[in-house]
């Protein structure tokens, strides 16, 4: 069985302040919009005109906490994940269906601004800590116990 490629890098603007809810077993999600703009040009006129993509994004996990802490309407952001598609009947019957993007990795664009990367500590496992979790052990070794 062949399996294709979901993949989705898009550059663009939030259009509404990220949304942080909780799933009932405590899972952290995250909603947000994104406009792109792309510049076309007429053919008829020559002239150029500005066309707008707008997409929902959507972040799980500490993800999800991060962008509700650091992010807000109108920030340049970089979004990559992967395209879903969501399917259901309305209220009339009709079949109805939306695609969002589900994020892997959110960065904002330095484009125009500066930010301050604060890291969160990771586990052994690799997971992300919080700062309650987050353990320091003192120590002790010698010039023989270093391998260089």
């Amino acid at each position: 069985m062949a399996f294709g490629i979901n993949n989705i890098t898009i550059l663009g603007n939030i259009t509404r302040d990220p949304e942080l809810r909780f799933t009932p077993s405590g899972t952290a999600v995250v909603s947000f919009g994104i406009a792109v703009n792309r510049n076309i040009q007429n053919r008829d006129s020559g002239e150029w005109q500005t066309d707008v993509d707008f997409f929902n994004v959507t972040a799980w996990y500490k993800l999800a906490e991060n962008c509700a802490e650091s992010l807000s309407k109108g920030d340049r952001v970089l979004v990559s994940g992967r395209l879903s598609q969501d399917n259901w009947e309305d209220k009339t019957g009709q079949k109805r269906s939306a695609v969002k993007i589900i994020a892997n990795v959110i960065g904002p664009s330095l484009e125009f601004a500066s930010c301050k990367l604060e890291k969160n500590p990771r586990l052994d496992n690799g997971a992300v800590s919080t700062p309650e979790e987050t353990k320091t052990e003192e120590v002790d070794f010698t010039d023989e116990d270093i391998p260089f």
